[in-house]
């Protein structure tokens, strides 16, 4: 066989495997199944930057951004005018879609006020950096309120609310984002029910309020009986009471018998006498 014949061998072989890779590449790409890839055909309205509770929104602080149309948001909205002047109720993260469970009623304002539901109240409370715990008690922690007051002749300590919602701390509305920090604060707004609040505001008035954190996952009442001071410090023994019941016998102890008398004897010495003791 020539060097002709071997190259147009070489050649056919080429080919001819060539052919039975490609129809194999082209048989498993046709069995695969079809994905059909979502295209945005609609817009939502999602929140520019970071918005704090409380936030009257602005245009600013909204965008539209396409949105996939089998993934629509529960509540969302599509156009930033149907919210702007509303005030957020919860916070938005960055890109995150605005929906109507995270605003206040329309005319509502923003601030504090939106975010207390209904049936509830929001009452401050004067604290230093001690009672506030150091200053960690920030916006959403949650606290037992113990009042001590004195009684007339004696001071007493008790918690009288129990697993209280921390609204504000100061003029904070919520922590920063991955900040641990403490808040240092004069003032701590609570979220209390109308009963609690007349209990805050006479324990306000007439006592000294301390707040105690609680861990968020405890959600057990704190049941108390109080402490008094001198339960706290302790009283010494009375002094042993003693009765005489009347008509009753005393035994009395009997004298001690005399000594026996002593035994003499009279000697004569002589002329002399004398007597002598004999023991």
């Amino acid at each position: 066989m020539n060097r002709r014949n071997r190259t147009l061998i070489v050649v056919a072989l080429a080919v001819l495997l060539a052919s039975v890779a490609s129809f194999g590449v082209y048989r498993a790409l046709e069995s695969l199944p079809v994905r059909e890839v979502p295209v945005a055909k609609t817009f939502t309205v999602v929140a520019s930057k970071a918005l704090p509770v409380g936030t009257m929104l602005a245009t600013g602080d909204l965008k539209v951004v396409p949105w996939p149309t089998d993934s629509q948001v529960p509540g969302g909205f599509s156009k930033p005018e149907e919210i702007v002047g509303r005030g957020a109720v919860q916070p938005l993260s960055e890109n995150e879609p605005v929906t109507e469970a995270k605003l206040a009623p329309r005319s509502s304002g923003a601030g504090l006020p939106p975010t207390i539901p209904p049936g509830m109240r929001a009452m401050a409370v004067r604290v230093n950096d001690v009672v506030g715990v150091a200053g960690f008690t920030v916006p959403g922690t949650r606290v037992d309120v113990i009042v001590t007051a004195n009684t007339g002749q004696d001071s007493m300590s008790r918690v009288v609310l129990s697993n209280i919602q921390v609204l504000t701390a100061g003029t904070r509305m919520e922590q920063e984002k991955n900040d641990n920090q403490p808040i240092a604060t004069t003032v701590v707004t609570l979220l209390v029910t109308p009963e609690d609040a007349e209990k805050l505001a006479l324990a306000a008035n007439d006592g000294v309020v301390v707040l105690a954190l609680r861990n968020p996952i405890d959600t057990d009442e704190t049941k108390t009986s109080g402490e008094r001071m001198a339960g706290l410090m302790g009283s010494p023994d009375p002094a042993p009471v003693r009765r005489v019941v009347e008509g009753k016998p005393r035994m009395v102890t009997p004298a001690p018998p005399p000594p026996p008398p002593a035994y003499t004897i009279e000697a004569i010495r002589g002329a002399k006498r004398s007597e002598e003791i004999i023991k």
